[in-house]
């Protein structure tokens, strides 16, 4: 039998990727990846490998915050996406869950008090992550012209790293692509991420009459080291209540005391 002391040291040895001459089957194309690739890639295999990943899925029900989001693009003379609302509502889960906004160093788990959102952003170099700080502390059009403003300098001259660095809580978004549900992989030392996929329209009963409902899916990819499937529950049904009842979200919160 083995023991604690005769047990391998993890990681345990694996054997080597496979070497493939493809040429042997066909006609092939080499394109070697950029160094932004490179250097994503081997962050996401760290983070794949070393975080025990668990993904959470969910539903919201939007329909308010659809309306609300019109409003607003109204207001405003141009378009606003759902994303603004969304990080309001995960600064609200936030608030409700603190071991979310969290990071675990060592056998210490460091609360943070501040609340600044990654939200990944394609370029044609890959995908980054600008961060977006004190996101409590703004109101939604100010989130919104601030993540148009990062997204498009992230896709054009590039981002210094000071700009997506220290954030809390990363949002993946796919609802302009498609698709109905997926993993994102955690952005250490963050300890959950939120997905989300393109909304649709969903036939449910509501006081036991039927009704057609805009939802938008929810997949949370959590550590499960630091959060538990009960509480990552819990923080969809927090982001669903947030967006079901979108009107909280135009309250600013205060700066908070240092």
């Amino acid at each position: 039998m083995t023991t604690p002391s005769d047990a391998p040291a993890w990681p345990a040895s694996l054997p080597p990727m496979p070497v493939v001459d493809f040429t042997q089957f066909g006609a092939v194309q080499q394109v070697p990846l950029s160094r932004h690739q490179k250097v994503a890639a081997s962050f996401l295999a760290r983070n794949w490998a070393q975080i025990p990943h668990v993904t959470h899925h969910d539903e919201a029900d939007i329909d308010a915050a659809e309306a609300l989001r019109e409003s607003l693009a109204a207001e405003k003379g141009g378009k606003l996406s759902l994303v603004p609302l969304l990080i309001k509502a995960v600064v609200q889960a936030l608030r409700e869950l603190p071991r979310f906004n969290a990071s675990l160093v060592g056998d210490t788990l460091v609360l943070k008090q501040y609340f600044h959102i990654g939200v990944a952003v394609e370029t044609p170099a890959g995908l980054v992550v600008p961060v977006i700080r004190d996101c409590d502390r703004k109101s939604i059009p100010e989130l919104a012209a601030e993540l148009a403003d990062k997204a498009e300098r992230a896709r054009t001259k590039g981002l210094p790293m000071a700009e997506m660095s220290g954030g809390c809580f990363t949002i993946s978004s796919l609802g302009g692509i498609g698709g109905t549900a997926f993993t994102p992989i955690i952005n250490a030392p963050e300890v959950a991420i939120l997905g989300v996929t393109r909304s649709a329209e969903r036939l449910t009963l509501i006081d036991g009459r039927p009704s057609s409902r805009r939802v938008l899916p929810l997949s949370l990819s959590y550590d499960h080291r630091v959060i538990n499937g009960a509480d990552a529950a819990r923080f969809c049904r927090a982001v669903a209540a947030a967006l079901a009842q979108p009107e909280g979200l135009l309250n600013d919160s205060p700066p908070s005391t240092p």
